[in-house]
């Protein structure tokens, strides 16, 4: 019997149209994923007529924690010697350059700066998605981002760590319709009501009533 390929989750880091996006698969799915999600609605102390009106999506937050092990690796005469020069420098940095601006996007501000250029825009980050299986592919900012590094080899290289990530998920109430974060909202929102479409009612009587009042 074909067993399935194992699916894992992770983030994708989109560059330009045409790019190739950066894949950073984890190496362990997390037991627990935590979900927030804060309503939008109207405010309190308007018309009774606003009372269920909504007026954006609801803002979601993710946490989860995840564990990153060389240790059988380096046990074994298959591992390369990449692994063995740097541990897992690599995929830690690949972790930690989705929230630092890139170092030549530094050095050109500070140039301009130097110019006398009073208006420096932001710089803006590559567009960052959390894939959690085919059903959620969601464009996100890291709010939040720990890493205790637990074991290290002779070179002081780490081979064992947690991290820990925090994430908001971006609508297209914070970028807007046109961007291509804004589209991969909408794709996930629209494949939500799908999947809630395909949700089997229950009958009233499950709540304890014969019909509704």
């Amino acid at each position: 019997m074909t067993q399935g390929i194992r699916v894992s989750g992770g983030l994708a880091i989109l560059g330009g149209p045409g790019s190739t996006p950066r894949i950073i698969a984890l190496q362990y799915n997390p037991d627990s994923l935590s979900r927030t999600l804060q309503i939008q609605a109207v405010g309190e102390g308007q018309e009774r007529s606003e009372a269920f009106r909504v007026k954006a999506p609801p803002i979601e937050t993710l946490k989860l924690d995840a564990e990153i092990d060389l240790t059988d690796q380096l046990e074994s005469r298959e591992t390369n010697a990449f692994a063995r020069e740097f541990g897992l420098y690599p995929y830690l940095a690949a972790l930690e350059t989705i929230v630092y601006p890139r170092a030549a996007q530094l050095e050109s501000n500070n140039g301009m700066a130097g110019r006398g250029v009073l208006e420096i825009a932001p710089m803006e980050a590559p567009v960052t998605l959390f894939i959690w299986s085919k059903h959620r592919v969601l464009p996100v900012r890291v709010t939040d981002f720990s890493i205790t590094e637990e074991a290290f080899d002779t070179s002081l290289n780490p081979i064992r760590a947690k991290v820990s990530l925090g994430m908001r998920v971006l609508s297209v109430q914070d970028v807007g319709f046109d961007h291509r974060a804004g589209r991969l909202f909408m794709e996930y929102l629209r494949r939500k009501e799908e999947l809630a479409a395909r949700h089997q009612s229950g009958q009233i009587t499950q709540l304890g009533l014969s019909q509704i009042p």
